[in-house]
């Protein structure tokens, strides 16, 4: 017979529970008031005085082109290093998998990325990719190819994507790890005795079996896309050259912090927020049937 907890004071559990609820208070539910206010409000040049506005800042910003620009890098920006990131984490995690020697060595050296901050992460790929500095840069120079992501919006976008990427590879990797080392090893077996071939059994048995944590991965990567990348573009790119790798997040901070558009960077922060929201909402609404728990 299961034994139940029994709270005899009624109080205890709100308790309990209070620290969180204040902290999410604090640190989300009150910035993102605040945002929304922000959002309706214009300042005067020297930010003495505010007026409210209503809407204005949002039809500014849906109608500026550099913010339409903006959107469409963080698609492409978005979907590369969520696609880059969940593939190699799980193809690593597949090989980390197998009974090899020195596993444990490998799967710690798989870790560490992780722990590496984000603008860290991005000065290393600088002194890798740099034209001038970098290793692989000088080398690329070197041998004819036209290498110089300063330049080049296309090299630069690629680079920051790679970056990003890189950055998230060790988390994917962790949860597809404990995904795969879940799964049955009868289940596998019995596919392995009525004749099918390793990757036949990846596609039709392993990788069905790992949708739920490939879901989640799904969800937590295109926010970590959206807003854990600022670091990564501002020490590799500062958004250029000529805004070809400002995403969203990056130009809420160039309009807020530097051009001190206080009230149309907030707008712009409201936007990502129910963007980023809309997103996830639709990937539980459908993505999430496919998964096979």
């Amino acid at each position: 017979m299961r034994r139940r907890v029994i709270f005899r004071n009624k109080g205890l559990p709100y308790l309990l529970v209070l620290p969180q609820i204040v902290v999410t208070i604090v640190f989300f539910f009150w910035p993102a008031g605040q945002a929304l206010y922000q959002s309706t409000q214009i300042q005067d040049p020297f930010g003495l005085s505010t007026r409210f506005v209503w809407l204005q800042n949002f039809a500014a910003i849906l109608a500026n082109p550099l913010y339409v620009n903006a959107a469409l890098n963080t698609l492409l920006f978005s979907a590369g290093v969520t696609l880059l990131s969940m593939s190699a984490g799980l193809a690593l995690a597949a090989l980390a998998d197998r009974p090899i020697r020195f596993a444990a060595v490998y799967k710690t050296l798989l870790i560490w990325p992780y722990a590496v901050a984000p603008a860290v992460a991005a000065l290393l790929w600088l002194f890798i990719f740099h034209p001038a500095v970098g290793i692989i840069g000088r080398a690329l120079v070197h041998a004819g190819i036209a290498w110089d992501y300063k330049l080049d919006g296309g090299q630069a976008m690629a680079l920051i994507i790679f970056a990003a990427a890189w950055k998230q590879v060790s988390y994917n990797f962790l949860f597809f790890l404990a995904g795969l080392q879940s799964i049955p090893r009868s289940v596998i077996e019995a596919a392995s005795i009525d004749g099918a071939g390793g990757m036949k059994r990846f596609w039709t048995i392993v990788f069905p079996l790992l949708s739920p944590t490939t879901f989640f991965l799904l969800v937590v990567n295109i926010v970590y896309a959206f807003f854990d990348t600022f670091g990564i573009i501002d020490a590799l790119t500062q958004g250029g050259p000529g805004q070809a790798t400002e995403t969203l997040i990056y130009k809420v901070y160039v309009d807020g912090v530097v051009n001190l558009d206080l009230g149309g960077s907030a707008a712009q922060s409201v936007i990502l927020m129910v963007v980023v929201i809309a997103l996830t909402a639709i990937q539980f609404h459908y993505i999430e049937r496919k998964v096979q728990y």
